[in-house]
């Protein structure tokens, strides 16, 4: 068919695209606007300058007096002893809680009332409540006997020279601590695929390596980061032991803060800096633990850090590259 005269095909009305940077802008996908996005993230922003700023230059918060505590020797004192409160506790409360979720999940009913019942009244009891109980503790039995019950006692000792306030607070801790791991453990093993179990039988493994060399491994996925979730408000519940007179963290920073009246408010900041010092270690450290028993689970680990600044980085020259190149 001819053309009317006068007529532009398609061909001559598109225009030539001929260079390869050319080819390049035609075909790149603009991104979608998001002012929302772009509108919170000005907000925020300047939300964290006025705190940052006010953080600084308010001087109620005494920023040298800060820095004249946060490495006293007394508080590193106070520092070793919440560090030694966690993790005789932290320890003790998870082989605890193992004790109880196997009990729990047991077939025999006294086991599992027991632990039932326990985790009940431990859950139930405020843990300063516990700690002054225990710390009273020998006022109600001055001398403890391990005999036959309503029988002849095989030997007796004096419960005043063993309760210790650190072994009162460890002991406060471990039993309140213990009763959250129960379950945290239970949910975990409970999370364990049936197959797992049903296979593990099959090929006639006793029950105990069942229990150890393949259900728990793998229930450690499941487990490991509510623990590390209970272990951060362990850290925090050492506070706690200031009233049974242990000096703690914070207890010491209580006492200074009654010697020096004037310094309570560094003192508390140095509390606080400590606190998340120690939180953040815990966080760190259940990463690298939670990327270790990911094993298997996933196809590709989870990237370290150090991998993500590497790949970020990449990715910035690789981006920056093809702008220069448009």
């Amino acid at each position: 068919m001819s053309e009317p005269p006068g007529a532009v095909t398609l061909a001559e009305a598109a225009p030539a695209i001929d260079t390869p940077s050319e080819k390049l802008t035609a075909q790149r996908v603009q991104p979608l606007r998001r002012p929302g996005r772009w509108i919170a993230t000005a907000v925020a922003l300047v939300l964290v300058a006025q705190f940052a700023h006010g953080l600084i230059s308010n001087p109620f918060y005494q920023w040298d007096r800060f820095g004249y505590w946060f490495l006293r020797p007394v508080i590193l004192d106070g520092l070793l002893v919440t560090l030694e409160v966690a993790a005789y506790s932290a320890v003790l409360g998870l082989l605890g809680g193992i004790l109880l979720a196997v009990a729990r999940l047991s077939r025999s009913p006294v086991l599992r009332a027991v632990s039932w019942t326990y985790v009940w009244a431990l859950r139930s009891i405020p843990l300063i409540v516990l700690l002054l109980f225990l710390y009273n503790f020998s006022a109600l039995y001055q001398t403890l006997s391990v005999g036959v019950p309503f029988g002849p006692a095989f030997f007796r000792f004096d419960e005043s020279r063993l309760a210790t306030d650190m072994v009162i607070a460890v002991v406060g801790l471990s039993l309140n601590e213990a009763a959250y791991a129960a379950e945290v453990v239970r949910g975990g093993i409970l999370s364990v695929d049936q197959g797992q179990h049903e296979a593990a039988a099959a090929l006639g493994l006793p029950k105990g390596y069942q229990f150890w060399k393949i259900v728990f491994p793998q229930a450690l996925r499941s487990i490991t980061p509510n623990y590390v979730n209970q272990l951060i408000g362990l850290v925090k519940s050492t506070s706690l032991v200031f009233y049974v007179s242990l000096l703690d963290l914070f207890g010491t920073a209580q006492t200074m803060g009654a010697t020096y009246p004037g310094d309570i408010v560094p003192l508390l900041l140095v509390v606080t800096v400590w606190y998340l010092i120690l939180t953040s270690l815990v966080s760190v450290v259940q990463f690298y633990v939670e990327r270790y028993y990911a094993r298997g689970a996933t196809r590709s680990l989870p990237p370290t850090p150090l991998q993500k600044l590497r790949t970020g980085l990449t990715d910035l020259r690789a981006r920056i590259r093809r702008e220069a190149a448009v």
